[in-house]
């Protein structure tokens, strides 16, 4: 259903039994996918793509450009995946021509006033609490959790499964499976509740307490911790995840404890 007091632009594809209210406003070269329902008064701008079962609620504004100064009009995109919630005025830039997209994975929830600026990278069932802000850049892995009033600072990633606290000031990669919180942003611990929640295997969350104990509670530096990793620690996917991750951070990593 589409209100007539809904701005639909006859050059976007509108999937089937969706839902457009009065007010909305969907432009030019957008996607709606099928069952997806658009509140009053969220904006949708040309080059979005939003996937089948989603919500998108009052005010709303999804791939607007963005506000970096680079920018110079390349045409980019912005996807937000299937069965995702956008609550109230939500803030989405598109990508520029650093990665020429912003994205959204499967199965998210973006609380109310969350903004993600342009070029940023979003798993599936990630939960980003109300007034948290990303700056361009970010990379976000699957199934974490950020609460409220956080702030992730630019080219930063957080890694899969973890737990952000609310309030944190995130300046460096946050490496997988860990809960973190405190000012200076630091390691409080494996995220266990969630892993258990998620079907890890005790065994399996073990050998990640193991791992992090010898990186952030041994005192070891970041090199020696690597080292001992992989040393002591059986050859595990999960391992070599962790290590990876952590290697890769040229920017450094979160403080230990």
């Amino acid at each position: 259903m589409i209100s007539t007091l809904a701005n639909v632009s006859p050059k976007a594809k509108i999937g089937k039994n969706v839902t457009i209210e009065a007010f909305a406003t969907i432009y030019e070269n957008v996607e709606i996918g099928d069952n997806t329902h658009i509140h009053p008064n969220a904006l949708i701008y040309p080059d979005t793509i939003i996937g089948e079962n989603c919500q998108i609620f009052p005010g709303a504004i999804i791939g607007i450009v963005s506000q970096d100064l680079k920018y110079k009009g390349e045409r980019s995109t912005t996807v937000v995946g299937n069965n995702t919630i956008i609550r109230e005025y939500v803030t989405i830039h598109k990508g520029t021509a650093d990665r020429m997209t912003t994205k959204i994975g499967d199965n998210c929830l973006l609380m109310a006033y969350v903004h993600i600026a342009h070029d940023c990278l979003i798993g599936n069932n990630v939960i980003i609490a109300n007034y948290t802000g990303l700056a361009g850049h970010v990379t976000i892995e699957d199934y974490v959790i950020i609460e409220g009033m956080g702030a992730v600072q630019q080219f930063v990633t957080i890694g899969a499964h973890s737990f952000l606290a609310g309030d944190s000031k995130v300046r460096k990669n946050v490496p997988p499976y860990i809960r973190v919180a405190r000012e200076p942003l630091q390691y409080i611990g494996v995220n266990t509740v969630g892993l258990t929640r998620r079907g890890f295997e005790k065994e399996t969350i073990n050998q990640i307490e193991d791992i992090y104990r010898l990186i952030f509670v041994r005192g070891h530096n970041i090199t020696n911790a690597l080292e001992l990793v992989t040393k002591e620690i059986p050859d595990s996917t999960i391992k070599h995840q962790i290590v990876e991750f952590i290697k890769n951070s040229t920017d450094g990593i979160i403080k230990g404890i």
